[in-house]
């Protein structure tokens, strides 16, 4: 067959960041590196401007880092579709553009990109057809994932060489504080926080402050700053403010677009993350992580969150992996969380050889980006 070119990527905006963090990461790679003539249909471009701020909000089209991206507008215009066509996450195509690819004499490939899960399922429904009940279509089920039999995660080429660099770069380090106007405290662990304003932050920030060791915080500009604030009683944590308490320094930072992010996660010691993107990337930092998985009403989340913890940890030395999985717990609501940190702070050595491990492994696996193009060439 011959190689498809142009590709339609549709997302919508669900908790303004995780969606389309993966898209846009996922839509740039595929121009880059693929040579895609990729197009990002978003309906939500206000949020997605807070990662790109090139991005122009009032736009209906323009190209940004090789990609056009479209508005999807409620009352989308017929469009002639791509030759493949990615769904994210189930996001459920316009009407008018699945009538247009079951118009085509050569049918687009139609991919639902599924959400990140370490279950061992997924690699069972991989790659599966789901025949269109009405129409002469086949959507196929791709799954990111962990194992050689997934699609694999997000990972530009050069990334891991750019994170080694800039991890044996003390100036690099240095000129990226400043940038943000961050001091590090000598001895200090320093720490971002990334988490659902379900967090439960409190009990979390009461055993900061009685650390017996200097904690510095780094809260980029999210409602989870404002809850933190709201916990100490502080009013605000806006970018360039600090709230000091105890052995804890609060620091408020600005949203990150998507690369000084990926360098903020590379120079702190301990990243606290959520959803998919940021786990994502704080895998491929080399650092230890806890995560705050996306809830759900029913709870399935749970049963994700522990088939992770299980898989992250199967390498991993027993007091560190019980610590680690007993605030994780903890952190998603499942215990108390003022008996876990400490634990957890003791294990931290343990778990930073660890993620440098867990990183190296994964980057031996195809990427995501890679293993789509090929899944394209031949799906069957």
């Amino acid at each position: 067959m011959a190689r498809r070119k142009r590709w339609d990527i549709f997302c919508t905006v669900v908790d303004n960041y995780g969606d389309i963090g993966v898209c846009w990461r996922l839509a740039r790679q595929l121009a880059s590196e693929h040579d895609v003539q990729a197009r990002l249909w978003v309906d939500d471009l206000i949020s997605f401007a807070k990662l790109a701020p090139e991005l122009d909000p009032a736009q209906d089209r323009q190209f940004l880092c090789g990609v056009e991206i479209r508005r999807w507008a409620a009352s989308f215009v017929a469009t002639a579709p791509a030759e493949v066509v990615i769904e994210a996450f189930a996001c459920d195509l316009p009407q008018a553009y699945i009538d247009a690819m079951a118009a085509q004499t050569e049918k687009p490939l139609w991919i639902n990109l599924e959400y990140l899960s370490a279950e061992n399922w997924v690699e069972d429904r991989h790659r599966l057809p789901s025949p269109h009940p009405q129409l002469a279509l086949t959507k196929y089920f791709f799954f990111p994932g962990f194992t050689e039999k997934t699609g694999g995660l997000l990972r530009e080429a050069g990334l891991i060489a750019a994170r080694d660099a800039f991890q044996n770069d003390a100036q690099a380090q240095a000129a990226s504080w400043r940038k943000l106007g961050v001091e590090p405290v000598p001895g200090a662990l320093i720490i971002s926080l990334f988490a659902y304003p379900s967090a439960p932050i409190a009990p979390l920030l009461a055993a900061w402050a009685a650390s017996p060791t200097p904690i510095v915080c780094l809260v980029p500009e999210t409602p989870l700053a404002a809850a933190i604030a709201t916990a100490l009683g502080a009013g605000t944590l806006k970018p360039g403010q600090s709230i000091a308490r105890g052995q804890l320094t609060l620091v408020g930072l600005p949203f990150l677009a998507q690369p000084d992010y990926d360098w903020l996660l590379w120079a702190c010691d301990l990243n606290f993350v959520r959803g998919e993107d940021s786990f994502v990337r704080a895998q491929w930092a080399a650092k230890p992580l806890v995560w705050h998985i996306y809830p759900q009403h029913d709870a399935v989340h749970t049963a994700k969150l522990e088939a992770f913890t299980a898989r992250y940890c199967l390498e991993a030395p027993a007091p560190a992996a019980q610590a680690l999985a007993e605030l994780w717990q903890a952190w998603n609501g499942l215990s108390k969380l003022a008996a876990a940190w400490p634990a957890f702070a003791a294990a931290l050595p343990s778990l930073t050889r660890h993620a440098q491990c867990w990183a190296a492994d994964l980057a031996h696996q195809p990427d995501l980006a890679t293993q789509l193009v090929k899944f394209s060439q031949n799906p069957l």
